[in-house]
């Protein structure tokens, strides 16, 4: 699996199906981004068939269906919209369509699944939770910084076993590669693509929300700069925020587009959870200078250090989870509104940010 590029990295985990075949058919529309691939590699391994594809680029169809050849090329997006045999439509297209895509596929009776940002406005937001209360459908977004990596999973597991006791403070480290050249016009542009804070900042808020066990959050302070991409004037390749959880955990998290090409990885990710009674540090794609291979945990707690590579050990439940909740009408891999709330703080976020550059 490569990892030099954040864009087209695309996890693969062991299979384990959750359902009969057939039983969960996905149809898929818009391809503007590489998770699609990881986010149909976790719904293939959970038991998922990925039936359909629609994109108005048949370059990048056809490097789907290298990926998932059982995805039949569809003429349009209503053809997959209209197909009573789908459950679920998952998609991938620039950031500010996606919210809407959703709200389509949601008022013809389908589950939706996307890559985030899956919005890029409030408004957005609010017409999502709207559709979402008149249907019933599910709009789940693939938060793949928590979901797609066996760290963060086991991390979580931790903290619920109490690890660390407490939890006090999170701290979410989030840089990433820029590869210019192969980025798409859109990727510029902060009114596509949402702002670094929006766009991968809702990683890190989730990520906050989630080993906080936080309900709601507030912004106490956030900022966004552009320091090394004068010919792209609105571009943001810096930005962190301050947030408050309403059980009192604290959290602060910086993004950024600076990735040195010496990195054997698009970002080395980090995430700092203090308890009262111990702290882990996860080492999410790789320990720098020492192992290239990620998913390293560290755990400090009352018996000593403890290093904990758990690459392969752990798997990735949300997608299990999710197939069967979209059967079984649950909310286990992860509710409504903390899909809903992780971007809610990452709009505001970006909102409010001061400019510093």
């Amino acid at each position: 699996m490569q990892k030099a590029d954040g864009m087209n990295y695309a996890p693969k985990g062991q299979a384990k199906a959750v359902c009969s075949p057939g039983e969960f058919r996905v149809g898929v529309i818009g391809l503007d981004h590489g998770h699609i691939y990881g986010m149909c590699n976790g719904l293939v391994e959970a038991g998922a068939e990925v039936v359909s594809v629609f994109d108005p680029d048949p370059a990048k169809v056809a490097k789907f269906q290298q990926a998932f050849p059982r995805a039949v090329a569809a003429p349009a997006e209503t053809a997959l919209l209209e197909d009573p045999s789908l459950q679920m439509i998952a998609g991938a297209p620039v950031p500010c369509e996606r919210g809407p895509l959703g709200v389509r596929a949601m008022r013809q009776g389908k589950d939706y699944f996307t890559d985030k940002p899956p919005f890029t406005t409030l408004e957005q937001l609010a017409a999502a939770r709207e559709a979402v209360r008149q249907t019933g459908r599910k709009f789940n977004v693939y938060y793949s910084e928590r979901l797609h990596v066996e760290a963060a999973v086991y991390a979580g597991q931790l903290i619920q076993a109490g690890a660390i006791g407490r939890v006090v403070q999170v701290i979410g480290l989030g840089p990433h590669r820029l590869n210019p050249a192969s980025r798409p016009p859109w990727f510029w542009d902060p009114k596509k693509y949402g702002g670094i804070l929006c766009d991968i900042g809702s990683h890190q808020i989730e990520q906050f929300l989630y080993f906080a066990g936080a309900k709601s959050a507030r912004l106490l302070h956030s900022k966004v700069g552009n320091y090394h991409v004068p010919q792209y004037p609105q571009f943001q390749d810096f930005g962190d925020a301050t947030l408050l959880a309403d059980n009192g955990v604290t959290h602060y998290c910086r993004v950024d587009w600076f990735t040195p090409d010496g990195l054997g990885a698009w970002g080395d990710g980090r995430t700092f959870i203090l308890g009262t009674a111990g702290y882990i540090e996860l080492r999410k794609y790789l320990d720098i200078a020492r192992e290239p291979e990620g998913d390293q945990v560290y755990l400090v707690d009352a018996k000593g250090e403890h290093r904990l590579p758990v690459h392969g050990r752990v798997g990735f439940p949300y997608f299990g989870q999710l197939i069967r909740d979209c059967l079984d009408r649950t909310e286990i891999a992860m509710t409504q509104e903390h899909a809903f709330l992780a971007i809610e703080l990452g709009l505001q976020a970006q909102a409010q940010a001061q400019w510093i550059t």
